[in-house]
């Protein structure tokens, strides 16, 4: 099996690139834990209803941080070179690909789900999004389940390539993981 070495010197992503990767998984990780937290409760709680307030701002922010991403993707951010060859890079390239999708997905069904609940869709208390669909309360459900089926699939997803990034790192020690850590020297003269 070929791969490409990556030692200490190959280059690293860009700050940017870096930064929008960490603060997608984080807020992914976030919000399915808000949403895993809060079924546990009793409907009409007041702090479910601040665990779901909390959910849909953090999902706005993450619908800001996926769009810039896409931005960014398509117009700026380091290019590097793939790490591996053959099947292990086409399988990389559709994870990636696979997970930008479902990201996107994620967030338009967040947001009909939130209009055809008919709830308050607010950032933080400082501005609403209004509805622009006119959704009924019957397709909540719908809509909810396939948000929560999305959810699970972008969680096993991204569970999988980290456990890939971790292989990468530890058997194939191939300095893939230093590339999206900010590691390499090249990263801190961007």
């Amino acid at each position: 099996m070929s791969h490409v070495r990556l030692d200490g010197s190959a280059s690293a992503y860009d700050r940017t690139t870096i930064a929008l990767h960490w603060l997608t998984a984080l807020l992914v990780v976030v919000l399915f834990v808000l949403a895993q937290v809060w079924e546990s409760m009793p409907h009409g709680t007041p702090v479910r209803k601040s665990l779901q307030g909390l959910h849909v701002s953090l999902g706005l922010l993450l619908t800001a941080i996926i769009a810039w991403r896409l931005v960014w993707r398509a117009t700026g951010g380091r290019r590097l070179p793939p790490a591996s060859q053959g099947a292990l890079q086409a399988t990389a390239k559709g994870v990636h690909y696979a997970l930008y999708l479902l990201l996107v997905a994620q967030i338009v069904l967040g947001f009909l789900f939130r209009w055809a609940q008919g709830e308050p869709f607010t950032f933080f208390g400082w501005f609403s999004v209004p509805k622009l669909l006119p959704l009924t309360r019957d397709q909540r459900h719908f809509f909810g389940d396939l948000h929560n089926i999305v959810a699970w699939v972008i969680v096993v997803l991204a569970g999988l390539h980290a456990l890939a990034a971790l292989w990468h790192h530890y058997v194939r020690r191939d300095g893939l993981l230093r590339r999206m850590a900010g590691c390499n020297r090249a990263n801190r003269l961007s």
